[in-house]
């Protein structure tokens, strides 16, 4: 059960689950307000953690509504694309053969039949940024699993709603957004060491924070310039979630 508390004006969801710690999170576009409580906590407690939280809620709100947003891609001769951080020219070609997408030195030449509608494009090339996205990540993953000490059991890539990146410790999985493979390479990098070693420490808590520190010393960066990069169009199935533990 969903319930609200309301401080001026903001206003804070609150979703009791069977968690042993609070989370609190700022979504996007508009910067609407959750926590996630263990069951047992009463409304006052949540109305009190909240209240110690609000200047922090108010700055990723401000982070969220400032975010630079790209323009709505229609997949047209001449439109850009980025790729790995870099900015591709899309060309078209129109032929009586499969579909297919193929990066050159300064262009995305996207091959489609005659009369192929904007959306088929679209699955086009998403299906090709999946492929890319994987293709980098694997080699990624193997590296850090060695270092970590883990073993990721299985990679999904897909549009995330809300986050960058999610792991699951109990079944071994991670999860990548699909548009990291638009943003350069050591943000990917960044998100699989992240993700992984929630494998180990599930929360943002001081354990996973040394981790971080001692395993990439330039996370918060790397966290820091990913979150100021422009995020997808998408009418806001996109793209990251504030959280904070």
């Amino acid at each position: 059960m969903v319930t609200r508390i309301e401080l001026g004006d903001i206003v804070v969801e609150v979703v009791r689950k069977d968690i042993k710690n609070i989370h609190l999170s700022v979504y996007p576009p508009h910067g609407q307000v959750r926590i996630s409580a263990p069951e047992q906590f009463n409304l006052h407690t949540l109305r009190a953690f909240a209240i110690s939280k609000l200047a922090w809620i108010k700055k990723q709100q401000k982070k969220l509504r400032e975010q630079e947003r790209e323009t709505s891609r229609q997949y047209v001769e001449r439109e850009s694309h980025y790729v790995w951080g870099k900015r591709f020219l899309m060309r078209i070609v129109e032929a009586d053969q499969a579909p297919r997408v193929e990066l050159g030195h300064a262009n995305i030449t996207l091959t489609i039949r005659p009369g192929t509608p904007e959306e088929k494009r679209r699955e086009i090339v998403a299906a090709w940024y999946r492929k890319e996205l994987r293709k980098q990540a694997m080699p990624l993953i193997s590296k850090w699993e060695k270092i970590v000490g883990v073993k990721v059991e299985c990679l999904f890539i897909r549009k995330m709603k809300t986050k960058w990146g999610s792991s699951n410790p109990k079944t071994g999985t991670i999860r990548l957004n699909t548009d990291l493979a638009k943003k350069p390479v050591e943000y990917l990098e960044y998100i699989i060491v992240h993700e992984i070693v929630h494998l180990i420490e599930p929360t943002h808590n001081q354990r996973f924070v040394a981790l971080m520190d001692t395993l990439m010393p330039k996370w918060r960066f790397f966290r820091d310039q990913l979150n100021q990069l422009p995020v997808s169009h998408v009418e806001w199935e996109n793209l990251f979630l504030i959280t904070q533990n």
